[in-house]
């Protein structure tokens, strides 16, 4: 049985470091004053936060049903028996519960996976998927799997504006306003596939410490009884510069010295809503051994 692997790049993953995994990739559609993009294909992440604080209109979107049913169709004439597609979750998109209905079409050769995750996290399982499949596990025991694991994961995220919040009806223009004065940074947390408010800090120095120390705790409670190997660390921003970035994984990496820690771009469809210069981390318990 040749399973093969599928997610979108709310995971994360661009095409080029897709073909080097080998898994298969559906973009998530960015409609820019009325044009449709493509992430990672015809849009860049310079390009699309320029276009965002350029003022532009700017929504994301879920697969149209045609590339989605296009994409699997072509894996199955590459020879592939089935198909374990793990798009982001479904609290916080209805691209997972739309794959789903379509699937159904497909006899059980496709199967969707919700395990209730977007960016880092998202991307731990469709490693975990990848190393899954080529034990010879089939599609629908690897959707089992996944859904299992679901909640073994936390993500945070610092908004440095509330600006694009506040566009997205999460916060009042008022409220978005004394926030501005006070320097209030909130921090937004997902577990479970919901993105809900977890604490506001003021200034980012204090936010990025208190979402590190959200982590650790998260680490001493949840993952308490997980071995360091297991557990996978993901530094994660928007648009943030190179030393920005570095510095951020840095903070994580002197935070949990025993883990796997790497750096990775929020999605655009985390940046649509948080805007440029946010910073998120997740952690994952994962299925390999990993030495940092």
């Amino acid at each position: 049985m040749k399973t093969a692997v599928m997610t979108d790049t709310n995971s994360g993953i661009m095409k080029a470091e897709a073909d080097s995994m080998g898994i298969f990739l559906i973009p998530m559609p960015v409609i820019i004053n009325d044009e449709t993009h493509y992430e990672g294909i015809d849009l860049t992440e310079t390009s699309f936060y320029e276009s965002l604080t350029g003022g532009k209109n700017i929504s994301t979107s879920q697969p149209s049903p045609g590339d989605l049913m296009d994409l699997w169709d072509d894996i199955f004439e590459q020879g592939y028996d089935e198909i374990i597609h793990i798009p982001m979750s479904s609290g916080l998109s209805a691209s997972c519960s739309s794959a789903i209905s379509l699937s159904a079409d497909y006899e059980g050769k496709v199967q969707v996976a919700d395990n209730h995750r977007i960016s880092v996290t998202q991307r731990e399982s469709v490693m975990h998927a990848k190393k899954l499949a080529e034990a010879g596990k089939s599609a629908k025991e690897i959707k089992e799997i996944l859904e299992a694991e679901a909640y073994n994961s936390s993500i945070y995220i610092a908004v440095d504006t509330l600006e694009f919040l506040k566009k997205g009806g999460r916060v009042t223009a008022a409220g978005a306003a004394l926030g501005s004065v006070l320097n209030i940074k909130p921090i937004l947390t997902i577990q479970g596939g919901k993105l809900d408010a977890f604490a506001k800090t003021r200034g980012i120095k204090k936010c990025k410490q208190k979402m590190v120390e959200a982590l650790k705790n998260d680490r001493e409670t949840r993952f308490k009884d997980t071995d360091d190997r297991h557990i996978l660390i993901g530094a994660a921003g928007s648009n943030l510069t190179e030393e920005e970035a570095a510095e951020w994984k840095q903070m994580l990496v002197d935070a949990f010295p025993d883990s796997y820690v790497y750096y990775d771009s929020l999605s655009f469809s985390i940046g649509c809503h948080i805007g440029p210069k946010g910073y998120g981390m997740g952690i994952s318990v994962c299925s390999k051994d990993y030495d940092n």
